[in-house]
């Protein structure tokens, strides 16, 4: 039997819980319940004395003639034993011999295993053993109860977890307020070797990049990383950069869409991929001998579309379009397939084009280069004299080998009449001038249907360097060209002709469609920024389904997409509907497995969509940013509300807001300013106006940026 007393009485030493710390202490007084006491520290303290732990040791012998310094002594010298005794115990194997045998017992219990007549002291260290051990036991006054061996394995690998999680914060959290501190300029990056140890390193770089991915999904781990400090949805990006771990201007819309820049996501299912360039149907297709050639931009190597066109004694014209054919042979439900549905679309960014496609593909083995023998799905409309259609459109799936690869800027100087005698276009003249007088009738007839063509200039983005010492150079952007026009009418009408071919022949499609109520007089082609901000307010976004409605600003009934198969995923979708019902008559998807493709589809492209949307206005804001705050930019107010103007840069396709504090009283919509721009974050896509003046208050000594630098100011004649 143990030596402990069941009640406390004065002389008794008992042990207690004090904010979950154990406090040793003896009793000086006991009335009804109520003990004082005093603590080693010489300090007394009130206590219930139903909270005395259940090992109260006997009266201390002469405790009535101690003083204060002898009870101090006792109460050292009974936690000194107990902290001994309990050191030594092997409380594993006590729960090795308990379990099984009983549920629950007190600690005197458990002493007894090892002693047949414990002492006081024995039974608390017991008692403190019981209690450290919380995945084997647990207490519940007087007794301890007893985990089953079930219970113990879970309980000790939560607490082999706990105690990770608690390294894992303990290293982590003062190196993420160093990189706090990094990315303020406040401190440098220390050597490696003052970094957190290697697995600590590779968990923090892991809940930084799921951070930058979804800043809403944030675990309780990064509430507690980041606890104090502000809400910054940015601030696991800020975190990567300071340590390096991420190249400087790292584009994150990329992470965040999932969308993989390189040329290696689709290896692992290259069998899939080869097959669509060795595809043995291609060889077996009939030549379609029309000499096609095609107008893209200079650095265009994804060519998926050209054409021939024919004009005809009564004016009428017949358009010939061959389409880069990826959809013959397409592993639709395949692995391969998922990928290029979750890529959704080409990318193209100052830096470089992210390809829908792996590049074998949709800059080779399926482009149309000339010379090369393509499968291609042949479109062919006829025209009216005024722009319109009457009968439906055609196709046909032929093998092409188009004459010639031509560029914008080279066709145009044929338009022009200023094309030098070794301008390749030159060979092409008469159908590039039947095309522009095409895209002419085309456009107008449109507007007649009520289109809306905002003539957006979006200036060239061009960088030199690499990493830090990136340079942004902007080249103000300038109207389309006529050659541009005229292919883009070509694919607009293919769209327009193929969504009526599809309603007419029931074969559900993918369409692309803007049911916006824009007022009739917002029809023609503006480039006024006062008028384009008035007519976008009406605008609402285009949206692909598989209802065929209406798209407003292009003045059509309806519009599938099918001329940039690959570029576009909707556009592959749409022309294997079409090679379908041609070797058939039947569709390859039905309208619910079109909805069903959309769902995920709809997620791809948004998150493209991000990308194409947000990058180039971070380059653009980093132009600003280096060009300073000293800089004055031209601009036009746009719009007015009760406390900020708004402000368009159209050389830059850039809008911003200002205080109304910060312009002329007499500022209304349509007036020309010239301000200063600073407090310019890229990250954060944030600028700001610094200062407005008229423009004919410009100041006379102020540089004036335009592209590549200053330009002459005309008031004064200074550069």
């Amino acid at each position: 039997m143990s030596s402990c007393v069941q009640y406390p009485a004065v002389g008794c030493v008992v042990e207690y819980f004090d904010a979950n710390a154990m406090q040793i202490a003896i009793v000086l007084e006991e009335v009804s319940g109520k003990l004082r006491l005093m603590l080693p520290n010489r300090r007394e303290t009130k206590l219930a004395a139903n909270r005395v732990l259940p090992w109260i040791s006997a009266p201390v012998q002469g405790f009535s003639s101690m003083s204060r310094d002898e009870m101090v002594k006792v109460l050292e010298e009974a936690r000194a034993r107990r902290a001994k005794i309990c050191e030594e115990m092997d409380v594993i194997s006590l729960w090795e011999l308990a379990q099984g045998e009983v549920d629950k017992a007190q600690a005197s219990f458990f002493a007894e295993l090892l002693d047949s007549e414990p002492s006081v002291d024995a039974v608390a260290a017991t008692g403190h053993a019981l209690l450290s051990c919380r995945t084997h036991f647990r207490f519940v006054p007087p007794n301890f109860e007893i985990y089953d061996a079930e219970t113990v394995a879970r309980r000790e690998e939560e607490k082999k977890k706990q105690e990770e999680r608690d390294r894992f914060i303990n290293e982590a959290g003062p190196f993420v307020r160093l990189l706090l501190a990094v990315t303020s300029h406040k401190a440098e990056l220390p050597a490696r070797d003052k970094w957190p140890c290697e697995d600590v390193q590779a968990r923090l770089e892991e809940i930084l990049r799921k951070q930058m991915v979804d800043p809403d999904s944030s675990t309780t781990l990064w509430q507690t990383l980041v606890k104090g400090l502000n809400d910054d949805p940015l601030l696991s990006v800020r975190l990567l950069l300071a340590w390096g771990k991420l190249e400087p201007h790292h584009n994150y819309w990329l992470d965040k869409a999932g969308y993989d820049p390189g040329d290696t996501w689709w290896q692992k299912q290259e069998e899939a991929a080869r097959a669509l360039a060795d595809n043995p149907e291609i060889a077996a297709l009939e030549a379609c001998d029309l000499p096609f050639v095609s107008i893209d931009g200079d650095s265009t190597e994804d060519i998926d579309d050209a054409f021939y066109i024919e004009g005809h004694e009564d004016g009428s014209m017949t358009l010939t379009l061959a389409l880069a054919c990826p959809a013959l042979g397409w592993p639709f439900g395949s692995k391969f397939d998922s990928l290029v549905r979750y890529r959704g679309t080409s990318v193209y960014l100052p830096e470089g084009d992210y390809h829908m496609l792996p590049r074998f593909l949709g800059t080779d083995a399926l482009s149309l280069f000339a010379g090369k023998d393509r499968p291609a799905l042949v479109f062919r409309q006829d025209i009216a004299k005024d722009g319109s259609v009457r009968e439906l459109c055609s196709f046909e799936v032929r093998k092409v080998r188009l004459a010639a690869n031509l560029r914008y800027a080279k066709c145009q100087e044929v338009l022009d009449g200023t094309a030098s005698e070794d301008n390749p276009s030159l060979a092409y003249a008469d159908m590039l001038k039947l095309a522009a007088e095409f895209s002419r009738r085309r456009k107008a007839y449109r507007i007649s249907r009520g289109a809306v063509i905002l003539d957006k200039r979006e200036p060239q983005i061009l960088l030199f360097g690499e990493g830090e010492d990136v340079k942004v150079e902007l080249c103000p952007g300038k109207p389309s060209c006529e050659a541009q026009d005229m292919v883009a009418e070509m694919m607009i009408l293919a769209s327009a002709s193929a969504a009526e071919w599809a309603v007419e022949k029931r074969v559900p499609f993918v369409f692309r469609t803007q049911s916006a109520d824009i007022p009739p007089e917002y029809a023609g082609i503006w480039n006024d920024p006062v008028r384009m901000t008035e007519i976008m307010h009406c605008m609402v976004p285009s949206i692909l389904e598989t209802q065929p409605r209406m798209h407003a600003a292009l003045g059509l009934s309806c519009y599938a997409p099918m001329t940039s198969p690959l570029r576009r995923y909707a556009d592959l979708v749409n022309e294997a509907q079409i090679l379908s019902f041609l070797a058939c008559g039947a569709p390859k998807f039905a309208a619910k497995e079109l909805d069903d493709i959309l769902l995920g589809l709809h997620i791809a492209l948004d998150g493209a969509g991000q990308i194409q949307r947000f990058r180039p206005r971070y380059w653009k804001l980093l132009f600003f940013s280096q060009k300073g705050e000293d800089a004055w930019w031209h601009g036009v107010v746009t719009e007015e509300n009760d406390t900020q103007y708004s402000v368009s840069l159209p050389d830059y396709d850039i809008f911003l807001r200002g205080r109304k504090k910060l312009f002329d009283e007499r500022t209304v919509p349509g007036s020309r300013v010239v301000l200063r721009i600073g407090r310019v974050n890229p990250l954060y896509n944030e600028m700001q106006i610094l200062e407005v003046l008229p423009e004919e208050a410009m100041p006379q000594t102020a540089e004036y940026m335009d592209g590549f630098g200053m330009y002459e100011n005309t008031q004064t004649g200074e550069e």
